[in-house]
């Protein structure tokens, strides 16, 4: 019985930290995303003589500035927005990239 209990009270304290910590490598991973887009976002401003106000698309930036169509680890939807705004996604709310 005692036996159980430590596992219980165990498994009480690890399963919070767990899913805090996934939660922060899936911030993290879409965080890095975002900064990949932006970057290829630059690199395609400048190669293609663009303004800081025109938008790409994601097949502007996929395969050539990119080397993988980037993806959110929560399904989120990433918005490229204009060369002067920085990328964003709708999962990871109050991430932005490195713009």
């Amino acid at each position: 019985m005692i036996v159980v209990l430590i596992i219980g009270i165990l498994l009480g304290i690890a399963v919070p930290y767990y899913l805090q910590v996934r939660e922060r490598s899936w911030a993290t991973s879409c965080l890095e995303n975002l900064r990949q887009i932006d970057q290829a976002k630059q690199m395609w401003q400048l190669e293609n003589n663009k303004l800081a106000n025109d938008v790409p698309v994601m097949s502007d930036l996929y395969p050539r500035y990119l080397k993988s169509q980037p993806s959110c680890p929560k399904n989120g939807t990433y918005t490229i927005n204009d060369c002067s705004t920085p990328a964003t996604c709708n999962k990871h709310s109050g991430l932005g990239g490195s713009g």
